[in-house]
């Protein structure tokens, strides 16, 4: 599939308003049955960083163009990270603001070497920003505490956005494919945790995992989800 590549003209259009260290983020995983929700952010120097071929929405490549991509990625930003807030934080917290706390803690690691002036999160949903203090937040990843901008179709148009996605994609991918080790039945390797026909018929005769999101529809007495696109 070929697509217009994704430019820094939106992060460096932060630059003449002050804003030199720009991050892209965005999720993966919030629609599967099982696993983990996970956040990628990318952090850049607007002023000095040059394009890098190859990256796209991590949608739209292939899981091996994805991995070789990892370390480009990692080499090209100035500080990266990626989050992930369990099946079971999930059904404890809701999803968003599982999004949240796996957003806090890519931000977390994106600390470690540089702190963004802003930060451009894919979609509509300000998801990222630390809200009012709650008894579920976790005391080490308080959230992202740097202005959050919303975009829609950033992880399309935006080069750190899109490098995020990639990151997190991949992760995520490693971890469910791990897992499958442990529950065969679920074909994770193939499906990362996602609503397929066949995931669907495991859940169906064998039930969910201690991994699945258990506060979802996914028994055959509940309304499942519908089957979706593997790679979202």
């Amino acid at each position: 599939m070929t697509t217009k590549a994704p430019t820094l003209r939106f992060e460096r259009s932060f630059v003449e308003a002050g804003h030199r260290l720009v991050a892209g983020a965005d999720e993966v995983g919030r629609g599967a049955l099982a696993g983990p929700v996970s956040v990628g952010m990318v952090a850049i120097d607007a002023t000095a960083v040059k394009q890098i071929r190859g990256v796209r929405d991590s949608k739209l490549l292939t899981p091996a163009d994805r991995v070789a991509l990892v370390p480009k990625i990692q080499k090209w930003a100035l500080a990266y990270g990626v989050g992930h807030a369990s099946a079971a934080e999930i059904d404890a917290l809701g999803l968003m603001a599982a999004m949240r706390l796996a957003g806090a803690r890519a931000w977390g690691q994106v600390l470690t070497t540089a702190r963004p002036d802003i930060v451009i999160l894919d979609g509509n949903h300000d998801w990222l920003s630390a809200g009012e203090p709650s008894l579920f937040d976790d005391a080490a990843h308080p959230g992202c505490d740097a202005p959050v901008l919303t975009r829609i179709k950033a992880d399309l148009q935006c080069l750190s956005v899109a490098a995020a996605s990639v990151l997190a994609k991949v992760e995520r991918d490693a971890l469910m494919t791990g897992y499958a080790a442990d529950y065969p039945e679920y074909a994770w390797e193939i499906n990362k945790g996602y609503a397929t026909p066949a995931h669907r018929a495991a859940l169906q005769g064998i039930g969910p995992s201690d991994l699945h999101r258990r506060s979802w529809r996914l028994t055959p007495e509940q309304p499942l989800m519908p089957a979706v696109d593997i790679a979202n």
